[in-house]
């Protein structure tokens, strides 16, 4: 017998699509019920190394974490990685497949939904339930031609949907009814009822509103979820979350600050030190200076990396940092971070645009040379301070120089990685997920003089239940599931 299978579809991005699949994938996983969660395609920079050694969106790492089992390359069958306004590098089952600007890939769609089922088909094998995660707005009817991302996947695999709609951003009525009046009759009917997400307040004043919306669809009203606070604590995988202003920590003993660009990815490696009480984590957008009390300046990774060398520069980034530097700051750079801090980048290939080769930052004596071989693996190793982590890499390009021969670390499997300069005051490393190792963003706390206080995965791992019992005092969990069948 098939398994059961519910698709959470969204009014819009950000609306809390890939959160409630986590919680609900921990509720039913503490049921006894083989969860498994699937995004049949992602859009998104930060994204994890797979059991089975591909990549996938982060936010299905999560879920498949909150379902306790692998990640796997399944989960998350087309990944779209942004390279440009207009183009993005595809993952297909965990793979690069191709290069492709935005109106391209339009047509590309309709190859990838034999993947997307082939996947999708996979995991339903192997569960009791799949919980489908839809992408941006179930709305968007300009690209519903070879649609494999919300309504076209639900119609081509037949499974029911469950509607989400954000009352935090406002409109949350309107947003609802219109998704309603501009999809397609045969969409909608698919559509088997709706959920309110992030309220805040007392929930009587707007039962009103769930009962309107409910007639004016034809859904039934599923839930109204209040705001869910400690969302902050896991990882984030739409960049929208870097716009959010972060906690105040007025007494934190180190300052770290972090140059937000354009292509950002991977920024979930900073997430373990935000959530340290030691520790002022100061997300600096373009227009804004590097603060010069910062101890510590990261350089987190890039999809595209010369390109976002180039906004550094134009947002003045790379004086603050030499000021910084100057003064005896700490400089790290990870992934594409490190690579900016060499005297050069490379890119005779044309990996991220027009073959070039652009000056660095000059910060660590090394060169890097893009190359189009992605190195997908997890790592584990001994930093050279002697502290151990396990982490991943992530990259596509080669470093070297002088400074490698002072690496950052040295990996389980004998080989050096990353480089450190002559006063040891600038490090670069390819390794992603250090700081989620507490035995390494101790030691990296302890630099500053400053204690690491927290057990990362232990929180993670008390947010996601914490989510899903959160979701079951708010959503009939029994009805979902009857839903689903």
């Amino acid at each position: 017998m098939p398994a059961r299978a519910l698709m959470f579809a969204g009014t819009g991005s950000d609306v809390g699509k890939s959160l409630i699949v986590a919680g609900l994938a921990r509720a039913l996983t503490r049921r006894g019920l083989a969860v498994r969660p699937f995004k049949p395609q992602n859009m998104s920079n930060n994204a994890a190394v797979t059991d089975d050694g591909g990549e996938i969106g982060r936010a299905q790492a999560l879920q498949a974490r909150a379902a306790r089992v692998p990640a796997s390359v399944h989960m998350n069958p087309v990944l779209l990685k942004p390279q440009s306004e207009i183009g993005a590098q595809i993952v297909v089952q965990g793979r690069v497949f191709a290069s492709a600007k935005a109106a391209a890939y339009q047509h590309m769609k309709r190859d990838l939904l034999p993947y997307v089922l082939q996947s999708y088909r996979r995991l339903r094998d192997e569960a009791d339930i799949v919980l489908v995660e839809g992408a941006g707005s179930a709305a968007e009817i300009n690209l519903r031609a070879n649609d494999i991302a919300n309504m076209g996947f639900a119609r081509a695999a037949e499974v029911p949907v469950v509607l989400i709609g954000d009352i935090d951003r406002g409109g949350v009525i309107a947003s609802l009814v219109g998704t309603k009046a501009v999809l397609a009759p045969e969409d909608a009917a698919l559509i088997r009822g709706f959920i309110v997400n992030k309220f805040r307040g007392d929930a009587a004043l707007f039962s009103a509103g769930m009962a309107q919306i409910a007639q004016a669809t034809g859904w039934e009203a599923l839930g109204l979820v209040p705001h869910f606070a400690d969302a902050r604590l896991l990882p984030a995988e739409d960049a929208l979350a870097l716009e959010r202003r972060p906690a105040a920590k007025p007494h934190a003993r180190v300052r770290i600050a972090v140059p937000i660009l354009p292509h950002i990815a991977n920024f979930d490696d900073l997430d373990p030190l935000d959530a340290e009480t030691d520790v002022a984590l100061m997300r600096v957008h373009p227009g804004a200076a590097l603060p010069s009390d910062a101890d510590l300046i990261v350089l987190p990774g890039s999809k595209a990396t010369i390109a976002d060398l180039v906004a550094l520069r134009a947002a003045g980034f790379d004086i603050d940092i030499a000021a910084h530097r100057r003064r005896g700051g700490m400089v790290l750079g990870l992934c594409g971070g490190y690579q900016m801090l060499g005297r050069t980048i490379a890119d005779p290939g044309g990996v991220e645009g027009p073959p070039a080769t652009v000056e660095g930052l000059g910060l660590l004596d090394v060169a890097t040379t893009l190359a189009a071989d992605k190195r997908l693996e997890r790592v584990a190793g001994t930093s050279s301070d002697g502290a151990p982590f396990a982490g991943y890499e992530m990259h596509m390009g080669l470093t070297a120089g002088p400074d490698c021969m002072r690496p950052f670390a040295q990996l389980a499997d004998g080989s050096p990685d990353g480089a450190i300069s002559a006063d040891g005051r600038v490090i670069g490393t390819y390794v992603h997920g250090l700081f989620g190792d507490d035995r390494q963003r101790a030691a990296w706390l302890q630099r500053f003089k400053a204690t690491a206080t927290i057990r990362y995965d232990d929180l993670v791992e008390r947010t996601l239940d914490a989510l899903a019992a959160h979701l079951c005092a708010h959503l009939d969990i029994d009805r979902l599931l009857k839903l689903a069948e």
